[in-house]
Formats: structure tokens, C-alpha cells, sequence
């Protein structure tokens, strides 16, 4: 059978995003990548990509339009994908301009801006920790004699745990917001709510999840990233209340801010002190920190894949399905190394399905269809790698490549 043609445009800001590329290709979609000057000479998986365009600069709005409406003279695009999460308010930016399907500037914005996906969230009925915005003093004043400290100061516009602040006083805030200037107002202020991190990666199909795993940090992504640590998460028990409790609240997100295909990244935590289970963020791609490779080593599913497919099946009209998975369980770890390329040739346990190369990182991925094993090499390894590799860096105030 004939398949229709289709052309995708992905914007790369940073590198990564082969595996939806190269699944694209196999398809027999064309793909066109944009992406940065600095990135001109990485190794992407250029058999598979029709052509690449390289701007000086992937955030100026105007220089993207331009760049993009000229290529579209001789290309037809049908889809617009951000293979990261800082490029996902330039798709949309590109979508509305060129009236490409896909999520709009409005619609992005619950994915993008933290204080919008919780404003949405909150009106919906989901629990998150109360907050409020950075524009007016004396809202912010009486929000924080209102609700007791810690609070967090985050980044509406960044990622993970970059350049988030804990503010234990009021009088340590003013100092900050002055500071900060013009940019005090993309951030807010939230509570802090000491309790387990959680995250729930999905696809999503015609506004339904289609798919979703939960998992569980073993030390919340902020305390990793500020305080140091191996970072580790895992698949939490299949059938379990938390488990169950973490799929409905990702659905209800899903429903709430309007998500329509693709992959998703979802976080909550449980509070230590009340045991409810709070939204903390959202963003429409695959999870960072090679958490891929520990979905795909407990399903089978390899979630840039099946977002390709998903991308390719909407141009064309086509149904998509998700494949048949498997029900195992599975750990990831990583570290930043002492090392140049660490030696983990030590770790032979049978379990170990994945391992990292990566300059100055150790992290390798342990499966099994058993739990208990699975928590029982992490608990393990996390001391082992503390001991063999582990080394640390200042928190990053940015992202960087």
C-alpha cells in the first residue's frame, strides 16, 4: 500500500531526539531539522534527516518565522514537533503563523509556563501546592503571611530543578526579587511540600492517554540537583494504590490543560505531612535524564518512537495504536563522575539492561519482572556508585547543552 507523504519539521535546541528521527524515517516521513549554529557538526543521525537548517539563534521569534516560512516555499510541512522542551513555545509560535495542526501558543503555555498549568490545573479541581505570581507586592505579602514558609521561588519558563530558589524567611525574598529586575516576573512562589517525588511518563492519542508508566524518585529531583546525590528513580509496583492513584491524576491533567497527542512528562509529589498527592508539572515531551531508557527497559516501548508514530499517523489520517507491553519493573541511576568515562565493568548483575556513555557520568539500568529486585540492586548500587564515581558541581542557574 501507498503511503501518503508526509514532511515533520523538528526544532532541536539541544541534542537529542535520534530515536524519533530515525523512527520518522523508517516510516517514510521526511524530516526536516532546525537547530542551532553550535550544533551544526553534532553526530545527528543525518541518513536519516531530508535536510538541516542552521540559525544563528533558535529563540528569536522573528528570525524563526522568516527562516521557516522560506523553507516552506519548496517544502510542504505537515507537522511541527519540538524534540525538547525549550523549543515547544517556538512549534507553537510556528504552528499558529503557518496554521499547522498541533498545539497553539494559548494551549502550549499549560505545558511550558508553571504558573499557568497551575492556575489550569487548580480551576479544575486538581490539588497543588498554593502559590501565587510575582507581579503584585502586596499579594505576594499576604500570601506569605498567609501560608508558612519554606517556599520555593521557580523559573515559570525552565526545566526541572534549574534555578529554583528556597526562601525560608520573608525578608530573604525582596533581596532576590531585586535582583532579578525585570525578570522577577517569570517567576512565582510556591510551598514548599516536603514529601515523595513522583513522575508519570505518557502517550497520549486524541486527547486519551493511551499509555502511561508511574515511577518514583528515590530523593526528590531538587535535593539531587541543589544538594547533590545519585540521581535514581524507578518503576513503582504495578497495581499498586499509588500507582493507580498517579494514572488517574495524569488523566485528569491530560484532560484539564488540553493536551491532544504525544509524549508527556508528569510530576507530583506526596505530601509527607498530609499524604494527599499534589500536581507539580507537566511538559509535552519525553522525560529528561535518560528516563526513556528505563521505560523502555520495563515495557518495551520506547517512548521517542512511539511519539514519532503517533506524529506520522495524525498527518496522514491514520489510527494509531500502542503496542503490546510488558508489565516489568525497572531502576535507572545516575551520577556525575570523578572520572573521565567511568569503569563499570564491576556492575555484572544480569538485571543490568542499559548502561550510560557519557563523559564524567556513570548510570546504568537494572530490569527485572520482580520488584523487590529491582529496589534491592538500586539500594545497592546507589552506595556503590557514591563510592566509585560520584563527584559534584555547583546547581546550573541555566540549561545548558
Amino acid at each position: 500500500m501507498t503511503r501518503s507523504p508526509v514532511t515533520i519539521l523538528c526544532l532541536a535546541s539541544y541534542f537529542k531526539g535520534h530515536d524519533f528521527v530515525r523512527e520518522c524515517h523508517r516510516l517514510g516521513a521526511r524530516i526536516l531539522l532546525v537547530t542551532r549554529e553550535a550544533l551544526r557538526e553534532a553526530e545527528w543521525p543525518r541518513d536519516s534527516i531530508g535536510e538541516l537548517l542552521v540559525m544563528p539563534d533558535t529563540t528569536r521569534r522573528d528570525h524563526m518565522v522568516n527562516g521557516v516560512s522560506w523553507l516552506a516555499r519548496r517544502e510542504s510541512i505537515d507537522r511541527i514537533v519540538p524534540l525538547d522542551e525549550f523549543d515547544l513555545e517556538m512549534a507553537s509560535t510556528l504552528r499558529e503563523h503557518m496554521r499547522v495542526p498541533g498545539m497553539g501558543e494559548s494551549t502550549v503555555r499549560f505545558f511550558r509556563d508553571k504558573l499557568a498549568m497551575r492556575m489550569q490545573a487548580e480551576e479544575r479541581g486538581l490539588l497543588v501546592p498554593e502559590f501565587v505570581s510575582i507581579f503584585n507586592y502586596d499579594r505576594i505579602r499576604g500570601y506569605m503571611s498567609r501560608v508558612p514558609g519554606p517556599w520555593f521561588l521557580k523559573p515559570r519558563l525552565s526545566a526541572s530543578a534549574i534555578g529554583i530558589r528556597k526562601i525560608s524567611r520573608p525578608d530573604e525574598l525582596w533581596p532576590v526579587l531585586d535582583e532579578l529586575g525585570d525578570k522577577q516576573s517569570y517567576h512565582l512562589l510556591e510551598r514548599y511540600v516536603p514529601g515523595d517525588v513522583f513522575h508519570v511518563d505518557a502517550v497520549v492519542w486524541d486527547g486519551k492517554v493511551v499509555f502511561a508508566e508511574a515511577h518514583g524518585y528515590f530523593q526528590p529531583p531538587f535535593d539531587v540537583y541543589h544538594g547533590g546525590g545519585v540521581f535514581c528513580t524507578r518503576t513503582l509496583q504495578h497495581g499498586s494504590s499509588e500507582s493507580r492513584t498517579l494514572l488517574e491524576l495524569n488523566e485528569r491533567i491530560v484532560s484539564a490543560l488540553g493536551m491532544s497527542r504525544g509524549a508527556l512528562h508528569t510530576e507530583f509529589i506526596r505530601g509527607r505531612d498530609d499524604g494527599r498527592y499534589y500536581f507539580l508539572e507537566t511538559a509535552a515531551r519525553v522525560g529528561g535524564a535518560n528516563i526513556m531508557a528505563l521505560v523502555e527497559a520495563s515495557t518495551g516501548l520506547n517512548l521517542w518512537q512511539e511519539w514519532a508514530r503517533v506524529e506520522v499517523a495524525s498527518a496522514r489520517g491514520e489510527e494509531y495504536t500502542v503496542p503490546v507491553r510488558r508489565m516489568d519493573h525497572a531502576g535507572l541511576l545516575i551520577s556525575l563522575a570523578r572520572q573521565e568515562w567511568p569503569d563499570l565493568s564491576a556492575y555484572d548483575d544480569p538485571e543490568i539492561s542499559w548502561r550510560l556513555s557519557k563523559r564524567h557520568h556513570a548510570g546504568l539500568v537494572v530490569s527485572s519482572p520482580a520488584q523487590e529486585r529491582v529496589e534491592a540492586l538500586l539500594g545497592s548500587y546507589v552506595r556503590r556508585f557514591q563510592e566509585d564515581f560520584y563527584a559534584s558541581l555547583p546547581a546550573a542557574a541555566e540549561a545548558t547543552e
